[in-house]
């Protein structure tokens, strides 16, 4: 998953490891914490595969003053895609398989380059991921079947919301591949003028 989003970010534009792990908190959110102990061996796999590239540092491009000291106080090394790297990113990105979608945080990535993806394996992988969470709302409702009689009124209101989450996201899912079905329905799909896709749930 961190390689994946160091490489879709690369794609925008070139950056430094400090900008790096500033973009890479935002597009992961709550999803998962990026430490520079990850970020940097992530990096490290990426040059050694080619996939990126390095430029001389910036002798006056100083880090900020809360940069690790790992890093010190040289200049900025400045990460690049390589050709490589896209064409990797691209053959990432065109994977539709469990893979795209069972692991909620790599399909949280793969949603935010949805833009790099081909319509119909966009498609694919929401699709699979509402297979995912359907299956996993029905033993979520079997589990609260069968224990309902069994347990206080705490550990029955934290099994509802679980269950409450998960109906909200399929809901989501839905209305995702609703828009999805429209706009490839469309002759044209820029002059779409439906809705947006939908905001994830909260």
């Amino acid at each position: 998953m961190l390689e994946f989003a160091i490489l879709g970010l690369l794609q925008q534009s070139p950056m430094h490891g400090y900008e790096l792990r500033k973009e890479l908190a935002q597009l992961l959110g709550g999803l998962r914490s990026i430490s520079f102990g990850s970020l940097y061996p992530a990096l490290k796999r990426l040059h050694a595969a080619g996939y990126i590239t390095t430029a001389d540092p910036e002798p006056k491009a100083l880090l900020p003053a809360d940069a690790p000291p790992l890093t010190g106080r040289r200049g900025k090394v400045v990460y690049t895609i390589t050709a490589e790297g896209k064409e990797r990113f691209h053959e990432l990105v065109s994977e539709t398989g469990p893979e795209a979608y069972d692991d909620s945080g790599l399909f949280g990535v793969r949603l935010a380059f949805f833009r790099h993806t081909a319509a119909d394996a966009r498609l694919r992988i929401l699709e699979g991921r509402r297979r995912t969470v359907e299956r996993q709302r029905e033993g979520l409702r079997a589990s609260l079947a069968r224990t309902r009689e069994r347990v206080d009124r705490y550990t029955l209101e934290l099994q509802q919301h679980g269950l409450d989450s998960v109906d909200r996201e399929v809901r989501w899912l839905s209305e995702l591949i609703d828009h999805e079905r429209r706009t490839a329905q469309s002759p044209d799909p820029s002059a779409d003028t439906s809705a947006d896709p939908p905001s994830e749930p909260l």
